[in-house]
């Protein structure tokens, strides 16, 4: 028993959860750690410590770590009830109505403090990676995030550690081959990263086009010649019947469209953009690629935009769900937290009324945590 005191559960995060149906592979004192788990994300100032979980369970908190780390439950079965209810979220909202599913790929790192040669016990599966953001190594763990959109609900399909012991392609090429064929038409979102020929054709076999970045050195063949495509884009001029001036969101881009062969594939459009005050600027150079060469410029750059939401998610991840806070240091117990964070994105973005809003769902289990505390407060003055 914990010596701390316990705080009331709200019962609307627990009908919440026990609508996911986790409980029918979980013993009933792996289901309380759970539920422990997922309130302490909603406590005030939340920031990723075991030590938050002790307020809901009457075990102790090392009971918590040691379910997280080493528990004897089947957290792959757990999983994959999670990503079947993912799927058919946003499967159902893409048959109501009407409109495409968008997979969207991209990575994150969840840094971490350099630890001393002598550290005893080190953070396993940590290593330096290149961040884009902070341009330069960053020490942590780097995770490879899938998420399922459609018609406004985004929600997180996988969280996958990368432990550099398989490619983030190979990841990402296993992912699209578990997921089920979508009931419209459907796209792989990616940056330059992951638009290999490998994910393009998996994903191809699940029914999704793709549409991302790609390095500005890719082969194209205008006019059948062969050359980089920032080669190529350096001769273009605004007036040339192929470039188009279009608005997406708040913004404004010059666009030559170019469709044919490419180095790796026999037909394809790819784009060359520049914002509307950089035309001509080598290092303002974007390249697009759509598989589907039906796509209009503006259709291509709309959708690609789409893709922004992966990066909603990290965000809020960092700041509402401690993501790079996590303090266990087994892989195993780091990517069971992982998951569980993604069950709560989950419950916030399905909550009715919400529909993707995470930040809304949020704020709503925060005030029923709140409320559950208030009304145990009022009781035990009653009571004493």
């Amino acid at each position: 028993m914990s010596h701390e005191y316990i705080v009331n559960q709200s019962d609307e995060i627990c009908k919440c959860l026990s609508q996911l149906r986790f409980k029918k592979v979980l013993s009933d004192v792996h289901w309380e750690h759970l539920k422990a788990i997922i309130h302490s994300v909603f406590m005030p100032g939340y920031h990723g410590k075991i030590v938050n979980m002790k307020y809901f369970s009457e075990k102790h908190r090392t009971s918590v770590a040691h379910f997280l780390n080493d528990g004897k439950w089947d957290s792959l079965e757990v999983e994959r009830l999670f990503k079947k209810q993912v799927v058919d979220a946003v499967y159902r909202e893409s048959r109501k109505s009407g409109e495409p599913v968008f997979c969207i790929v991209d990575d994150t790192i969840a840094s971490h403090t350099k630890p001393s040669s002598q550290a005893q016990n080190p953070i396993d599966g940590a290593y330096f990676h290149m961040s884009h953001l902070k341009k330069r190594l960053d020490y942590g763990h780097q995770a490879v995030g899938v998420m399922l959109s459609c018609n406004g609900l985004s929600l997180n399909y996988a969280m996958v550690l990368y432990d550099k012991s398989r490619s983030k392609i190979e990841i990402v090429r296993r992912i699209a081959n578990e997921l089920p064929a979508p009931p419209n038409d459907a796209y792989f979102l990616c940056d330059s990263w992951y638009t290999s020929n490998e994910l393009i054709a998996a994903f191809a076999k699940k029914g999704f086009e793709t549409i991302g970045a790609l390095r500005t050195n890719r082969i194209i063949y205008p006019n059948q010649i062969r050359q980089q495509a920032k080669v190529f884009a350096a001769t273009i001029r605004k007036d040339d019947p192929n470039v188009s001036l279009v608005t997406v969101g708040s913004r404004r881009f010059y666009a030559y469209r170019y469709e044919g062969k490419m180095n790796d594939r026999e037909k394809a459009v790819v784009l060359l953009c520049y914002s509307e005050k950089s035309f001509g600027n080598p290092d303002a150079l974007r390249v697009f690629i759509s598989t589907k060469t039906e796509l209009s410029v503006q259709e291509i750059l709309e959708m690609y935009a789409k893709r922004w939401k992966i990066e909603v998610f990290f965000r809020s991840c960092k700041q509402k769900l401690a993501f790079d806070k996590c303090q266990l240091r087994k892989q195993r117990g780091i990517e069971r937290m992982w998951m569980i964070l993604s069950v709560v994105h989950f419950l916030c973005c399905m909550l009715p009324g919400c529909k993707g809003v995470f930040e809304k769902g949020f704020s709503y289990f925060e005030g029923c945590l709140l409320r559950a505390w208030a009304g145990m407060a009022v009781e035990s003055r009653r009571v004493g």
